[in-house]
């Protein structure tokens, strides 16, 4: 959380924070400022203070919203510091962050982030260290930084803000399931009035907009995949593909508020009209193994620990599991779980190696999501629901929805 960033510069040996770039679509300034319309901004926090944000004046109002105390780019004559700079942008831009760091004695060792082209950042921090030699820029890896580690546990607005999410996604999701039972069957796949199939493209188009108009966006597309693709857990689906009857297919949707907020993760695995016995029972299978893990989940316990009781439950049922053999492409192929916040992934990691030192924390938000996958079988199947770590240690589906397998279909 927040409240833990000094303690954590400290423990990082760092004496201040710079992110820069926009509010939106770009984790690192959101997590401070909300999501705001602007465009290009320099947030600075010094350890044991509060952070302070300097914007361009036609952006001071969405700046003064965020409740930090902000500053003007525009006092620093951009024009002058290029003719300074000999034209040279990144050396105009250091040569305005020294001003900056001299107004508010900033020095010492500094963590920087940000969404911006890797030759700005680069080149900018070069001539900052030239021209502003009480800094030092600190490079931390990005899955264990300051800030990464601060996400790993969310406060009750983040919370609030990932539930809304949550109920989003669930009235998307009950759409998408009212519109495929809406629809009648023919020759094995879902037919509209005219008799024409409907297709996953047509139906990830109406996902889009149901999104939309409930005012999230869906910037890493959503998978919808079945048969043999819903047997490979990343294959989105293939738009110009029928939506069969009797078939599992993996619906798995992670949007985000408007504007490249919070996220929020889910997936259901479907049949419509009937499932098969084989995948029924692999679907049970998966359920099994879900109610257990979950049954198991409490704050202070290495989060691998999960990944590999998932694995031998899996294994017990006779399934091959990434425990065994990393290498594997069926059965149980992937981690459990993973932290989710202003990134779709991000800490707490769940992989099983024993360089993980991910702890399961009170605060944390994360996903859990068992699944197996048996692609030449045309088969697939996950499960997947967000859930909250709550203060008091017991785990919280956000949202809560049906796991039925199966979709009644008129005619099926």
């Amino acid at each position: 959380m927040k409240d833990e960033l000094d303690r954590l510069m400290k423990d990082a040996n760092l004496d201040a924070l710079l992110v820069r770039g926009s509010a939106q679509h770009n984790a690192p300034m959101t997590y401070f400022t909300g999501l705001r319309h602007i465009s290009r901004a320099y947030l600075v926090k010094k350890i044991g203070q509060e952070p302070i944000l300097y914007c361009q004046n036609m952006e001071r109002d969405e700046a003064a919203a965020t409740g930090l105390k902000t500053y003007s780019t525009s006092d620093y004559n951009y024009s002058e510091l290029m003719k300074e700079a000999q034209g040279d942008d990144n050396r105009a831009t250091a040569l305005m962050l020294a001003r900056i760091f001299e107004k508010h004695d900033i020095s010492g060792r500094m963590g920087v982030y940000g969404k911006l082209a890797s030759e700005v950042i680069w080149g900018s921090y070069k001539a900052l260290e030239e021209i502003y030699p009480r800094v030092e820029v600190v490079t931390e890896r990005p899955l264990t930084s300051v800030l990464s580690e601060a996400r790993k546990t969310k406060d009750e607005d983040e919370i609030d803000r990932i539930r809304t999410m949550g109920m989003i996604t669930a009235a998307v999701v009950a759409d998408v399931a009212g519109f495929l039972t809406s629809h009648a069957a023919r020759d094995g796949v879902l037919v509209d009035r005219e008799g024409q199939p409907v297709t996953i493209g047509a139906l990830k188009k109406k996902i889009d907009l149901w999104l939309a108009m409930r005012g999230a966006e869906n910037p890493k597309g959503v998978i919808f995949a079945s048969g043999r693709d819903a047997g490979i857990p990343h294959s989105a689906g293939q738009d110009d593909q029928p939506i069969p009857i009797g078939q599992p297919i993996v619906f798995d949707i992670f949007p985000c508020e408007a504007g490249g907020g919070y996220f929020y993760d889910f997936t259901r695995t479907w049949c419509l009209g009937y499932a098969p016995e084989e995948v029924q029972e692999l679907y049970d299978d998966v359920l099994d193994v879900y109610n257990k893990v979950y049954a198991k989940l409490k704050p202070d316990t290495p989060c691998r620990d999960y990944q590999i009781e998932t694995c031998e439950l899996f294994e017990a049922k006779g399934h091959p599991t990434v425990l065994s053999d990393e290498s594997i492409t069926e059965g149980y192929v992937h981690s459990l779980a993973h932290g989710l916040g202003l990134d779709v992934h991000e800490a707490p990691w769940f992989h099983q190696n024993e360089t993980n030192q991910s702890m399961l924390r009170a605060g944390s938000v994360i996903t859990v999501e068992p699944g197996l996958y048996y692609p030449e079988k045309n088969m697939g199947v996950r499960i997947e629901d967000t859930v909250w770590m709550r203060p008091d240690g017991t785990p919280e589906t956000l949202v809560e929805f049906p796991k039925d397998l199966v979709l009644k279909v008129p005619g099926v």
